[in-house]
Formats: structure tokens, sequence, C-alpha cells
């Protein structure tokens, strides 16, 4: 009986911060929830414009300031590929999609590579 009564309030504690936690995460999700990285591909910028400054102010006609912008991408792709990925909601996919010089949206992927007994040894 003693176990039961001591673990009463670890119980109480424990569904008070759930209840806390799960209140915190509604009342604090962005409105744009929907948002995901995509990997935009782009023509190759103008001779004298850097990469990153070409691919800012594509993100930047659609999300409305050069400051969303640079808060939306996530990596600027200046060697083998032109473009960039950057946390786009729905609608901005649509939008940036028919921005001059945009050649092709799409959705980014994370592959995990499976491992096990003798996979990747090399003999």
């Amino acid at each position: 009986m003693v176990k039961t009564a001591s673990s009463i309030p670890l119980l109480i504690l424990l569904l008070t911060f759930a209840i806390a936690m799960a209140d915190s995460s509604s009342s604090s999700a962005p409105l744009n929830s929907e948002s995901a990285v995509h990997i935009v591909y782009t023509e190759k910028p103008q001779q004298n414009e850097e990469p990153e400054a070409y691919h800012i102010r594509t993100l930047a006609s659609v999300l409305g300031s050069e400051e969303a912008a640079k808060d939306a991408l996530v990596y600027s792709y200046k060697t083998a590929a032109s473009g960039f990925s950057a946390k786009l909601t729905p609608q901005q996919v649509a939008e940036i999609s028919k921005q001059p010089g945009v050649l092709q949206v799409v959705p980014s992927r994370t592959l995990q590579l499976h491992s096990g007994p003798g996979i990747g040894k090399l003999h």
C-alpha cells in the first residue's frame, strides 16, 4: 500500500507535465505549420550575382521580404547544381514554381541507409 501512495504524487506530476506540454505546443504552433523543406532548382544566376543572393531574391519575391527569405532558406546549392532548399508551405511552392528562373520544386526527402551483418564490408 505504501508503494501505491508514494507513486500517486509522481503520477499527478507526470500528468500535469503532459497537459502543460500539450497546451503549450498547441498555442505556440506557427500558423504555417504545414511548411516543409523543398528543393528549388533554378537557372544559374547572372555572372555578376552571387548564387545565395539570387536564391534569397527569388525566395523574397514569394515570401514578401528578404528577412523572411533568409529565415526560410535552409541551404544554397552552388557547385554541382543551382538552387536552394527552403521551408515552404504548399501555397508558397505553387507560387515559387511560377517564378522566372525556377526550373523545378521537389519535396526534400531523407533516405536512410540500411546496414546489417556483412553489408558494406569490403573483403
